[in-house]
């Protein structure tokens, strides 16, 4: 194994669909077509290292029409929760980007295989250092095979995310919890809906001129009953 292989297994485990078997990653991506393609994954790259402390992501342009950030986790997480994740940092760093101009992959109908690759065009793949991501523009491809030291070298540079930074992110990105509707307050004692005793209700009753004439005559023959002379509002 050489050292290109040896950093590209620390970092991005080959697995089949970048899953393990037991339905795990240790490694997903955010993928930017052109354009935004590199604007657009600047801003996750910047922000996940200032706002929520990661290392850096390593940063490949794909060969064809996009650049890429490769997230590598220190511990396995599901697929569905990494894949989650990124969807989360796209929704805090790049709330108005078009959604049909990025992915997160690996996903079930997407290979993953880890730069540098060979294209059909004959262009390759490759990780590119952040002050070089920009030269490209919206031709994200390389034209000849870039160097295995030099891409081994990029990649001991890069940090997998600790398990506490990811747990962190999971919490802190997820979205807040709605408030249930406080419950109506009661009615206030004395007021025009609320009454403290049956005979604060009888005399309610008694002086509400909407209620039928029948229900206050009762109400005021209750009142007489029980010692109490009716009496007007």
């Amino acid at each position: 194994m050489n050292r290109l292989q040896t950093e590209t297994h620390r970092l991005y485990p080959p697995t089949p669909s970048g899953g393990q078997a037991d339905g795990t990653t240790r490694h997903a991506v955010l993928q930017a077509h052109c354009p935004p393609g590199w604007p657009a994954l600047r801003a996750v790259w910047e922000g996940v290292q200032a706002d929520l402390g990661w290392p850096a992501p390593g940063i490949a342009v794909n060969g064809r029409d996009a650049y890429q950030l490769w997230f590598s986790f220190a511990q396995p997480l599901p697929l569905a929760q990494a894949q989650g994740l990124l969807r989360a940092l796209l929704k805090r760093f790049l709330p108005d980007a078009d959604p049909r101009r990025l992915r997160v992959l690996p996903d079930a109908d997407t290979p993953l295989p880890t730069p540098p690759q060979a294209q059909p065009s004959g262009n390759w793949s490759a990780f590119v250092s952040p002050d070089l991501a920009a030269v490209f523009g919206d031709d994200p491809v390389l034209d000849i095979p870039p160097g295995d030291e030099a891409q081994a070298e990029l990649l001991a540079r890069l940090r997998s995310v600790p398990a506490e930074a990811v747990a962190d992110a999971l919490q802190g990105l997820a979205p807040a919890p709605s408030s249930p509707s406080p419950a109506p307050a009661p009615p206030a004692v004395g007021t025009k809906t609320g009454w403290q005793t049956p005979r604060d209700f009888l005399m309610r009753v008694m002086n509400d001129p909407t209620t039928p004439l029948a229900l206050r005559i009762e109400a005021a023959k209750a009142l007489l009953g029980h010692g109490s002379p009716p009496s007007a509002d």
